[in-house]
């Protein structure tokens, strides 16, 4: 994952490059920019990532990146934000005010699903994330406020399922958030490794329906279980 432990320093002073495009479209430069680092950083991590790279690859400088992002560290937290940024619009786009709560709740879990799946680079940023204990998204304020609305989603859907009477199960809106997570995460991310030691590729297209709906049927059959006795 990386290629080097060289830290690149910040240059909050430099000054954007004047090569035409970027003083015309800056938010297409800065865009084009996110576009490269993203994979850059999901390739060979926060540590292997250069910041050279990413400026030849865009046809711009170091000096324009580190003007627009200010150093490594913040191209990286623009990536997190951006990547989080995206299935959070997702998730608030979905329309499932007016379904039943359970096909409302197996929505939300099958656009996770699909979002997971064909943004495999979101997966490798927040494994690398972990692997430096979540210290880059601390500093981000506004990667602290992204999830809110996902969880009230979620604790409006089942709030509707309870007062209809279609989930009996008590859940909190977060750990419902993990158990979807869980399922979509684990199949992208250790795909690799679970294919080594069991030869199944959990990605294989003539599965993905299966694993879909399984996904469905996991969360509804939970949410409409009888409550555990103590």
């Amino acid at each position: 994952m990386s290629r080097s432990t060289n830290t690149e320093t910040s240059a909050t002073s430099a000054q954007p490059a004047h090569d035409g495009r970027s003083v015309r479209d800056p938010d297409r430069t800065r865009g084009e920019i996110l576009d490269v680092a993203t994979n850059e950083f999901a390739t060979h991590g926060f540590a292997g990532a250069r910041v050279d790279e990413i400026a030849a690859r865009t046809r711009t400088t170091k000096r324009m990146i580190y003007y627009y992002f200010e150093s490594k560290e913040g191209l990286f937290v623009a990536v997190l934000e951006r990547a989080y940024g995206t299935i959070r619009r997702a998730e608030q786009s979905v329309d499932v005010e007016d379904l039943d709560p359970a096909a409302a709740i197996r929505r939300l879990a099958e656009l996770t699903f699909d979002h997971h799946e064909s943004h495999p680079d979101f997966i490798r940023l927040v494994s690398i994330e972990n692997i430096h204990h979540g210290e880059h998204m601390t500093k981000s304020a506004t990667l602290r406020n992204l999830n809110s609305p996902a969880i009230e989603l979620i604790q409006r859907i089942i709030e509707r399922g309870y007062a209809s009477g279609a989930f009996r199960r008590p859940v909190q809106a977060i750990d419902l958030h993990v158990m979807i997570s869980a399922f979509c995460v684990f199949r992208i991310a250790n795909r690799h490794t679970f294919g080594a030691i069991f030869d199944h590729d959990l990605t294989d297209p003539a599965l993905r329906d299966r694993y879909r709906r399984m996904l469905g049927d996991m969360v509804v059959g939970y949410l409409a279980g009888e409550p555990a006795r103590v």
